[in-house]
């Protein structure tokens, strides 16, 4: 599973390095191939393992492609999808126009979210972590039904 929040640099060619520690269990489970897409809730990408990603194109092809919010969710998902994978050096190549729609420059995070990576620029990822502290979960009744039973 990928778990943990990596510092990372992307280089002048839009490249970023993926963690050592991820690597080898990259390699064997996707033979080290992405899709990365833009994140429809938060300014961020989503770079998913091939395996993981044939399980979303899955779920977007039980879309309709007639009812307008599904269409539209498609339309977001695979029209910014990027196929990647790493290099001999463990880099992968992250496309321009995904850089641009999450304001990413030099500095990043590569976040583990079980399945797949967020990708955040720096300065935006520390901002969301202190909202979400700052916001903190809902007590009570406000809980969802999933989040009454958690725990940890």
């Amino acid at each position: 599973m990928l778990r943990g929040a990596s510092a990372i640099n992307l280089d002048t060619k839009g490249r970023i390095a993926i963690p050592t520690r991820y690597r080898e269990w990259l390699a064997e489970t996707c033979r080290g191939q992405f899709v990365c897409t833009i994140d429809l809730q938060s300014p961020c990408l989503l770079l998913y393992p091939l395996n993981e990603w044939l399980l979303i194109e899955n779920k977007l092809r039980g879309l309709s492609t007639t009812d307008p919010q599904e269409r539209r969710l498609q339309r977001l998902i695979l029209g910014y999808a990027s196929e990647t994978e790493l290099d001999k050096g463990g880099r992968t190549l992250i496309a321009p126009t995904l850089r641009q729609h999450a304001k990413l420059e030099k500095k990043a995070m590569l976040v583990g979210q079980l399945n797949k990576f967020e990708l955040w620029n720096e300065e935006l990822w520390h901002q969301q972590v202190e909202q979400d502290l700052l916001q903190g979960l809902p007590t009570g009744d406000e809980l969802s039904e999933r989040l009454k039973g958690f725990s940890l």
